[in-house]
C-alpha cells in the first residue's frame, strides 16, 4: 500500500498546479525532535545529511557544509535540484546576515513570445517544459561559491569529496526516486536518462539496488579543481549548450555567452517585525519573501497563540491572509533588474494594517485583488499567469561557530527539463515566467525577457529574537506552497510554541487565492463544512512539503524534518 501511495503523488499536470505536492511523498512518518549541543544539520535526504555532517566534524563551517550537501542532493535526489539548477540561501555569519541569489537567467535570444505558439496562444506546459526551450542558465555552482568565498573554512575542492566518493561507489535507490521514475512520462525519451535510471524493459532499476553516476563524479572533479568556470566554460559548458539546442523536439537557442556572463549575486535579505521577533527571507526575484511577512504582518492582531493550529478559525485567517498576499505576488513579484518591485512599499505598517482589516474573522472575502501600496500604481503590471511546479529541495545548517545556512535549491519540475547532461539534470526554471507577456492590455512583471531571472517562491527564513540574536531557520520545497508552509511553521514555532519537529509535523492548510487547501488525510476533513459556510471554496489535497527548522535552544540546537518526505536532521 506504501508504494502504491508513493505511485501516486507526483507532481501535477498544469491543469492541476494549484494542487500539486512535492513529488512523491515517502509516507507519513512520525519521529521525535533531535538536540544536538554544538552543530546541526537538516537535508531532504540521508546521504546528504550525512555528508554535511561529515564536513563539520572536519571542522567544516555552515557554508561548507551546505557545499558538500546539495552536491550530494544533486545525485541521490536528482529529480528535485542539482549543478543544473538554482538556488536561494541565506547565511548569518554569527554578526551580519545576508543572501545570495543563484536563480537560473532567461538566455540572450530569449523574448516575451518564448512560451507562445503561432496564433499567440501559451503553450500547453509539458509542450513546454520538456527539451531545451525552458532551460535557463544554471546559477547553483556559481552562488556555491560566491558563498565559499564569504564563509567557507575547507578548501573548496575538499567539499567536493564526499558527492564523488558516492557518485562513483553507487548509492541506494530510494522508495521515493524508484517511484517517480516509474512513473515520469518524459524521462524514459532522453537516451542519456533511459540509459542511467532505466532497465533495457523501460522499467526503473529496482529500488534498494546502488546507483552508480561515474559522468557525475568526473564533472564535480572539473568543478573541484577549476572551480565554476570548469561549469561555465569548456566542455561542460559546451555539452549543456549542445544538449539545449539539440533537443529533436523542442529546441532551445542558449549561447557559449550566456553561461560565460552567469553571474550570482549577493543582495540585501528581506527583513521585517512580526511581534517582538524579526523575520528574514529573501528579496526578489524570490516572492518567498515578502509573501511571508505580508501574510505574517496581516495576522499579527489576531491573537493566534490563544487558537488552536487546526481550529477551523485558525485555518480562515490564515488562508484569507495568504489570498491577500498573493493577490499582490501575482501583480508586483518579478527580477528587480526588469521591474519596478516595491517591497518596502508592499511590507510598510500602514499597508499591512490597510490589507489586514480586509479580513473579516466570520466571512470569506473570495478572490483578493491586488492592492496599491503608497507610491505604487496598480496599472502598472497584469496579473501574472506562470504555473510554478513544486519540485525543490531545503536545507539548514549550524556550525560551531554559530554560523547559519538556510538554503532552498530547484530544477522546477521533477527531472526539471528531462534533460541529462555530463551526469546531472537541467532545469526547467524558464516555464516559472508567466506564458502570457500581457494582462488586459498591460505588461505582466514576471514576462519573459533576455538575461532576466524567473519569479520564484523558495522561502529560506531565519528569525532572531529581540535581542538580535539568532532564534531559528527553516525552508521548504512546495512551489507556490512553500510560502504558507513557511508562514505556518513560524506561526506555530513562535505563537503556539511547538518544537521543530511538531511544527514541521503539522496538518497543512493554505489558500493561493483560489481555493482553501486542507491537506488530505490529516484530520482537516472535519473542519470543511464551518469553513464551506464561511465562503470557502474548500479542496482536500496532498500537501507533501519538505519542511526543516532548526531552534535555538540556549546554547543547544533543537531540529525537525518532515514526516512526508526521507530527510535527516543529525547533530553533535
Amino acid at each position: 500500500m506504501l508504494l502504491r501511495s508513493l505511485l501516486l503523488l507526483l507532481c501535477a499536470l498544469p491543469a492541476l498546479a494549484e494542487t500539486a505536492a512535492p513529488e512523491a511523498a515517502s509516507g507519513f512518518s512520525p519521529r521525535p525532535a533531535v538536540s544536538a549541543r554544538n552543530s546541526m544539520v537538516s537535508t531532504a535526504n540521508p546521504y546528504a545529511s550525512k555528508a554535511a555532517l561529515e564536513i563539520l566534524q572536519r571542522g567544516g563551517s555552515a557554508i561548507d557544509a551546505a557545499i558538500a550537501a546539495q552536491l550530494v542532493l544533486g545525485l541521490t535526489e536528482p529529480q528535485s535540484s542539482g549543478i543544473g539548477g538554482g538556488a536561494f540561501m541565506l547565511y548569518y555569519d554569527g554578526h551580519q546576515l545576508t543572501s545570495f541569489d543563484g536563480r537560473e537567467t532567461a538566455p540572450a535570444t530569449a523574448d516575451d513570445k518564448l512560451f507562445l505558439q503561432a496564433q499567440g496562444q501559451p503553450m500547453d506546459f509539458y509542450q513546454a517544459v520538456v527539451g531545451g526551450r525552458s532551460v535557463g542558465v544554471p546559477g547553483v555552482p556559481a552562488m556555491l561559491k560566491l558563498a565559499h568565498q564569504h564563509g567557507g573554512h575547507l578548501p573548496w575542492a575538499s567539499l567536493f569529496q564526499p558527492a564523488i566518493r558516492l557518485a562513483r561507489q553507487g548509492f541506494a535507490i530510494s522508495p521515493r526516486l524508484y517511484s517517480l521514475l516509474a512513473n515520469d512520462r518524459f524521462l524514459r525519451e532522453d537516451e542519456a536518462a533511459r540509459r542511467y535510471f532505466y532497465q533495457p524493459d523501460g522499467q526503473p532499476k529496482a529500488m534498494g539496488s546502488l546507483l552508480k553516476n561515474p559522468e557525475y563524479a568526473a564533472t564535480l572533479e572539473q568543478i573541484a579543481r577549476r572551480g565554476p568556470r570548469a561549469f561555465y566554460e569548456g566542455d561542460i559548458a559546451s555539452a549543456i549548450i549542445a544538449k539545449v539546442n539539440q533537443h529533436p523536439r523542442n529546441p532551445g537557442r542558449m549561447l557559449p555567452a550566456d553561461l560565460a556572463a552567469y553571474q550570482a549575486i549577493e543582495r540585501k535579505p528581506l527583513c521585517g517585525p512580526y511581534r517582538s521577533w524579526q523575520v528574514c527571507g529573501m528579496d526578489a526575484p524570490s516572492s518567498g519573501g515578502v509573501a511571508v511577512l505580508q501574510m505574517l504582518g496581516m495576522l499579527q492582531r489576531f491573537p493566534l497563540a490563544d487558537m488552536s493550529p487546526t481550529a477551523s478559525s485558525t485555518i480562515h485567517l490564515f488562508a484569507e491572509a495568504g489570498k491577500l498576499a498573493f493577490a499582490d505576488r501575482n501583480r508586483y513579484l518579478a527580477d528587480p533588474a526588469f521591474a519596478s518591485v516595491p517591497s518596502t512599499a508592499l511590507l510598510a505598517t500602514d499597508y499591512l494594517q490597510q490589507r489586514s482589516l480586509l479580513i473579516h474573522p466570520e466571512r470569506s472575502m473570495g478572490i483578493a485583488s491586488a492592492g496599491e501600496p503608497a507610491g505604487v500604481k496598480l496599472s502598472a503590471y497584469g496579473r501574472d499567469s506562470a504555473v510554478e511546479l513544486p519540485c525543490t529541495s531545503h536545507l539548514n545548517v549550524v556550525d560551531r561557530q554559530g554560523r547559519v545556512v538556510s538554503m532552498t535549491s530547484s530544477i522546477e519540475d521533477q527531472f526539471g527539463s528531462r534533460m541529462l547532461v555530463k551526469g546531472f539534470l537541467l532545469n526547467n526554471q524558464l516555464t516559472d515566467f508567466s506564458f502570457a507577456p500581457v494582462d488586459h492590455g498591460l505588461p505582466v512583471a514576471n514576462r519573459v525577457e533576455a538575461r532576466k531571472r524567473p519569479r520564484s517562491s523558495m522561502s529560506p527564513t531565519m528569525v532572531f529574537d529581540s535581542k538580535g540574536q539568532f532564534l531559528l531557520a527553516t525552508g521548504s520545497p512546495g512551489g507556490s506552497q512553500i510560502i504558507g508552509y513557511v508562514a505556518q511553521t513560524l506561526i506555530a514555532l513562535l505563537d503556539w510554541k511547538l518544537d521543530p519537529q511538531q511544527a514541521v509535523s503539522l496538518p497543512h492548510y493554505g489558500n493561493r487565492n483560489g481555493a482553501t487547501e486542507l491537506e488530505a488525510g490529516q484530520g482537516l476533513e472535519v473542519q470543511a463544512s464551518t469553513l464551506t459556510a464561511l465562503g470557502h471554496q474548500v479542496k482536500m489535497v496532498e500537501m507533501t512539503s519538505g519542511l526543516s527548522a532548526l531552534v535555538r535552544t540556549g546554547n543547544a540546537y533543537i531540529g525537525g524534518a518532515d514526516p512526508r518526505r526521507e530527510g535527516l536532521v543529525l547533530g553533535r
